[in-house]
């Protein structure tokens, strides 16, 4: 039993003591003082040392399931109490650092170091008659082990992925950029969660201004928890209205380790293996680190392909609508024919016909991710073939749109980058309105918009359609087409101006 007589009286605020209180000499009011600020939790392990040969007291204190508890009883505990400490030698802290095998102590003498480092997995050595404790980094969180990737699947290239832990997330990319000049700084983010976060960037490669700036845009946010590296997003986004996306989000290493490598910043964090690089550009989203694992010309064919993807997934059904609603003399007379036979017995409008397919496709897609695993594929493709053959025999919907319907769901999924297939899903809806209302014409105007949109975007400074808008002709070797590997010479926009050659460099002294 602790003595309640020997606490500190409890303030107004209903805080205990303030965040920057320092230990006393008392261990009993120490731990006591640790005890009542954490709530005395169940899962808080507090082993209290002395012995007969030893004339110092100690406090071990830990929380169970995120330190390490073996090693804190071999290589902590064990040594405490196998050792006489002689306070003539030397002074005790000294002599524990001595004894303790673990690698990184550090010495902290407020009540705030002492309980963050215990709720973030740390073990705290107390001393009585010391008003400062030892703090052990004995962290320890379970995670599942690194896999394939789930999102962003290749043929051929490495078969790792991130995973929930934020140093093994660091080595995986340390492992592969043994560089000194690899830098990486840390900072926490969230009054409550006290979220770990790591900016990754190479030193005399990413230009200092973009690093300046991400630091400065992740030290402004201000909230209670980050839960996924989609809330750091949503903050340091340069356009949150914008349904394109300005931050990209990878779980691959070698995409980060080939991002670094062209001057960008990997943001990390705990808890998510989805890591952040910032500045992105339009044609970026569009690259798969499978493009430089194969042959230049399959490279460029398959960048084509998804570029084609996208506005086919983008403009299909609206120039459809279109064209059999307001501009029937441009499809060729067969076709229309056809069509209208199909029609015939349809009671909608194409728009309605086209939402009524949209939606229902949209909900198949969120119901065959809900759905558990074992059964959510089977849903997604025979709920598509009864419902969508069946729509067509009761007269719901033409056989042509089901047709539409269909391959645009299928370009969606061709887009390396899910934000981008989501904004392009999002931007469909409004150019099928537009395209109802206004035929060839409001696509034609809502492209201008769209355009005149990217055009304004920045992304940490960087235009988002650089290199195309402002052009440059240097860059335009791996832009829609990629070019053979010795070809490209020079970095990207986002590099360092000092630092753009990458191919052909020689040491010094060469």
């Amino acid at each position: 039993m602790w003595k309640k007589a020997s606490l500190k009286p409890q303030k107004s605020s209903g805080n205990t003591t303030s965040s920057d209180d320092l230990l006393n000499k008392n261990l009993i009011e120490n731990v006591g003082q640790i005890k009542e600020d954490l709530g005395d939790c169940s899962d808080l392990i507090v082993r209290m040392i002395k012995h007969k040969e030893n004339p110092f007291a100690f406090a071990v204190i830990h929380i169970d399931g995120i330190s390490n508890t073996p090693k804190i009883d071999e290589h902590v505990i064990e040594p405490i109490l196998s050792n006489k400490f002689d306070p003539a030698s030397r002074t005790i802290k000294d002599e524990l650092q001595q004894v303790i095998a673990v690698t990184n102590i550090k010495e902290k003498n407020t009540f705030k170091d002492i309980l963050l480092a215990i709720v973030s997995g740390g073990t705290v050595i107390l001393i009585d008659g010391d008003t400062s404790a030892l703090i052990l980094d004995t962290k320890e969180i379970e995670s599942r082990g690194i896999v394939e990737p789930t999102t962003q699947t290749v043929i051929r290239g490495p078969k790792d992925s991130f995973t929930e832990n934020l140093r093994t997330n660091t080595s995986l990319v340390r492992s592969r950029i043994q560089s000194p000049n690899l830098r990486l700084d840390s900072m926490v983010i969230g009054d409550v969660t006290q979220t770990a976060v790591e900016i990754m960037y190479i030193k005399g490669i990413a230009d200092e201004a973009i690093v300046k700036e991400v630091k400065n845009r992740l030290q402004k946010i201000k909230v209670d928890g980050i839960l996924e590296s989609a809330y750091i997003e949503g903050f340091i986004e340069d356009d949150p209205q914008s349904p394109f996306p300005t931050v990209q989000n990878t779980e691959r290493p070698d995409a980060v380790v080939g991002n670094l490598l062209e001057g960008r910043v990997a943001i990390f964090m705990t808890g998510t293996p989805y890591v952040l690089i910032v500045p992105v550009t339009f044609t970026q989203l569009f690259q798969s680190p499978e493009d430089y694992y194969q042959n230049q010309y399959i490279g460029s064919v398959l960048r084509i392909l998804r570029l084609g993807a996208f506005f086919l997934a983008l403009y299909a059904p609206a120039v459809y609508v279109a064209m059999i609603t307001h501009h029937q003399a441009l499809v060729p007379t067969v076709l229309l024919v056809s069509i209208a036979a199909q029609r015939e017995a349809i009671p909608f409008p194409a728009i309605v016909e086209a939402f009524i397919m949209e939606i229902t496709f949209e909900v198949l897609r969120e119901a065959g991710i809900r759905m558990p695993r074992a059964v959510g594929s089977a849903l997604s493709i025979v709920g598509a073939l009864i419902l969508g053959q069946a729509a067509v025999d009761a007269g719901f919907v033409s056989a042509a749109m089901v047709i539409i319907v269909s391959v645009t769901a299928i370009a969606s999924f061709a887009l390396p980058n899910y934000n981008l297939g989501i904004a392009a899903r999002s931007l469909r809806f409004l150019l099928l309105i537009v395209a109802s209302y206004a035929g060839l014409y409001g696509v034609l105007a809502a492209s201008l918009i769209i355009g005149m949109h990217l055009c304004s975007i920045r992304s940490f400074g960087v235009p988002y359609l650089s290199p195309i808008a402002p052009f440059n002709l240097k860059e335009q070797k791996d832009v829609l087409f990629r070019f053979a590997l010795p070809n490209l010479i020079n970095r990207p926009t986002p590099a360092n101006k000092k630092n753009k050659v990458r191919i052909g460099k020689r040491n010094e002294g060469e």
